[in-house]
């Protein structure tokens, strides 16, 4: 087994990354074919979800694998090799399987503990049989990470370490309420049709919205969606679909909003959720200030201390920083110098840079009421940085926004319109960052573990089948050719007689290759193992087409009975 894994998540990489390298179905179905094509590779499959993109491949070399692998995901992500590097992480063999089986478990994911990941397996799976880069060792591999991740949750109470993302989604939503609670009487609109857009409906159907609204750009899978809701859902609940260009007039009536689509550009501006906002309350939505910095302390020009010939002020004294031209310079200065400065900043620029000063009637008319101020108190005060204003309390949201997409369907501007909340990927990882670890998440652990000795062994004793295959049937042919010539010496031999003595031969030698056959599959199976069929080849000069042959004869069988679906 050579299983190689090169990828990205949001353990490694910024959303905003994550973002620029999500995969279409398209890029992800040409990525498999070009993988395959490659060198190194014989086997493909990508793990394409909201929070992480990973290739798949059995490789012949390690290093020429790596490289392959990663200028290939650069390739079709369109983030150049160079900026796509320092994120991605490299799983080989063992560690491999123990990634990929951690993912299933949930183990991996931006809530811990989130079933949504198996749906997710299953369809990468799905993908990579239907465009055939799937053989045998990628088949066994995804079959088995989800019985693994199967296993977890019915075995643990991992589920309760974390949820999905859609209801940790909604968590954030109702900042610290009951969800059911929050939930409860609220129009909703759900733009997308996909698995993570029908199990946003279907939570917030169980969460008693009065009304779901499914909006998609092939609407018969928004009708379909809408119809399944109002089957299965609770009848009080109305739902119904609605084509995208209607998206703009839903959202009005709207309370909570979720987007997860696969369009490469934003679903929603902050225009148009600036216009939504508007059109329930009829106030304009308004970006909300910026107030990094105090409102009422104007931004002072680039200073030129020290440069300025010609200038009264003893420079030395002036706080750097300040402009030599500016109120600021000037302050406790007396009136006879105020003055002078006066004079000397309404004189000629000659010695001061443009750049650094403003314009000389302006200092001018400023120093002279200065100068005037100085004349009546002696001193001109010096100003004090006014204490920050206090930030005023946002009103309350209006409009609740879930945007689950990567990359993401709502424009990010949107967080600072008031009257919204905005809830999305990159502030979902925030949030989860310090989310509690459950005690069941060791015993899942534990079962990765045990589940990842386990597969590697029935892999190294896979390898070795088509060896002992191969010398059995080397066997048979010499027990065919024995009997045939005592067919020659003993022409007379009665039928009874000739099966006796064929059926005692076959005994005889499968006798002999039992012990050793079973001794050796087992000593395939542990760590190191892999040196086992090398051997047998050699010591039973077994023909290496034969034991070729072989193998690709199951590896056939076993990969068209798999390609009919994924468990």
């Amino acid at each position: 087994m050579s299983l190689l894994v090169v990828g990205l998540s949001h353990r490694s990489a910024p959303v905003s990354v994550l973002e620029r390298a999500s995969l279409s179905a398209d890029a992800q179905f040409k990525l498999l074919q070009d993988t395959v094509a490659a060198e190194p590779a014989t086997e493909a499959g990508v793990l394409a979800t909201c929070n992480r993109i990973e290739l798949y491949a059995d490789v012949d070399k390690f290093h020429a694998g790596v490289a392959e692998l990663s200028t290939l995901l650069a390739q079709h992500s369109g983030v150049g090799l160079e900026e796509l590097t320092p994120y991605l992480y490299v799983h080989y063999e063992d560690r491999a399987v123990h990634h990929l089986f951690s993912v299933a478990c949930g183990l991996d994911s931006m809530v811990v503990g989130e079933g949504q990941v198996l749906g997710q397996i299953k369809d990468s799976l799905a993908r990579a049989q239907e465009g055939h880069t799937a053989g045998r060792l990628l088949n066994d591999l995804f079959q088995q990470a989800l019985r693994v991740g199967k296993r977890a949750h019915s075995e643990t109470g991992i589920d309760r370490a974390g949820q999905s993302l859609v209801t940790f989604g909604l968590e954030q939503l109702a900042a610290g309420r009951d969800v059911t609670g929050w939930a409860r009487g609220k129009r909703a609109l759900v733009i997308g049709a996909g698995s993570m857009s029908s199990l946003a409906a279907a939570t917030l159907a169980r969460a008693g919205v009065a009304e779901i609204v499914v909006a998609n750009r092939t609407f018969d899978r928004a009708e379909r969606l809408a119809q399944i809701l109002a089957e299965n859902g609770d009848p009080d609940i109305v739902s119904r679909a609605v084509p995208m260009e209607s998206v703009p007039a839903e959202l009005t009536r709207a309370d909570v909003a979720v987007s997860c689509t696969g369009a490469t550009g934003l679903v929603l501006t902050a225009e148009a959720v600036a216009t939504a906002v508007e059109g329930r309350t009829g106030t304009p939505a308004a970006l909300a200030e910026d107030r990094s910095a105090p409102a009422d302390v104007r931004p002072l020009p680039p200073t030129s201390v020290g440069t300025d010939d010609g200038c009264p002020l003893d420079l030395s004294t002036v706080q750097q920083g300040f402009s030599v031209m500016g109120e600021a310079a000037v302050a406790g200065m007396d009136a006879a110098t105020l003055e002078q400065h006066a004079a000397w900043a309404a004189g000629p620029a000659t010695g001061r840079r443009e750049a650094a000063r403003r314009p000389a009637a302006v200092d001018a008319e400023l120093i002279t009421a200065l100068a005037a101020t100085a004349a009546t108190v002696g001193r001109i005060p010096e100003r004090r940085r006014p204490e920050p204003a206090p930030v005023p309390v946002r009103p309350e949201p209006v409009l609740f926004l879930l945007d689950l997409a990567m990359p993401r369907d709502v424009d990010a501007a949107a967080h600072r319109l008031a009257g919204v909340r905005l809830v999305d990927i990159e502030s979902l990882a925030e949030a989860s960052a310090d989310a509690p670890m459950a005690a069941d998440v060791d015993q899942v652990r534990r079962i990765v573990s045990d589940e990842v000795a386990a597969f590697g062994a029935a892999q190294r004793a896979a390898h070795i089948t088509p060896t002992v295959v191969a010398l059995r049937a080397m066997a048979a042919d010499v027990v065919a050719g024995e009997i045939a010539r005592l067919d020659g010496r003993l022409p007379g031999l009665d039928d009874k007689h000739r099966a006796e003595i064929t059926q005692t031969v076959r005994r005889v030698v499968d006798k002999l290759l039992h012990a050793p056959t079973v001794r050796v599959k087992q000593l395939a199976a542990e760590p190191g193992g892999a040196g086992y069929a090398d051997a047998l080849r050699t010591l039973f000069d077994l023909d290496q087409e034969t034991v070729a042959s072989v193998s690709r004869a199951e590896d056939s069988t076993e990969t068209n009975a798999q390609n009919r679906g994924p468990a």
